[in-house]
């Protein structure tokens, strides 16, 4: 059973960090591309980051260039994202996801709750 569990969400001011943590479980987490994804009160689930398998490719969103990094450790089956310079438009519900294989996400945390204030 695929269990994917987000923590180290909060509440930060504008221009400060927070590193979210995604401990996988139920899968062969190594083999499997990871994304983060998130989603604003009254907007759509957006992407934010997904990186290789290997952890040697990364992509991101534009809002997200320059100041997010997405990084995995394959031992701990954990992915993390480390969020610097945050804006208050970057608040929302943050989820962590798995690859299919096909290049689709079809599995997802439950997500963990990130607010910026001014």
């Amino acid at each position: 059973q695929v269990q994917l569990v987000e923590s180290g969400g909060g509440l930060v001011q504008a221009g400060g960090s927070l590193r979210l943590a995604c401990a996988a479980s139920g899968f062969t987490f190594g083999n499997r591309i990871m994304g983060w994804f998130r989603q604003a009160p009254g907007k759509e689930r957006e992407f934010v980051a997904s990186i290789s398998r290997s952890g040697t490719r990364t992509s991101y969103a534009d809002s997200a260039k320059g100041r997010f990094t997405i990084s995995r450790d394959n031992a701990k089956n954990t992915v993390y994202l480390q969020m610097n310079s945050l804006k208050v438009e970057d608040t929302a519900v943050y989820y962590c996801a798995k690859d299919n294989g096909a290049s689709e996400y079809d599995s997802w945390g439950q997500g963990t709750q990130v607010t910026v204030s001014s």
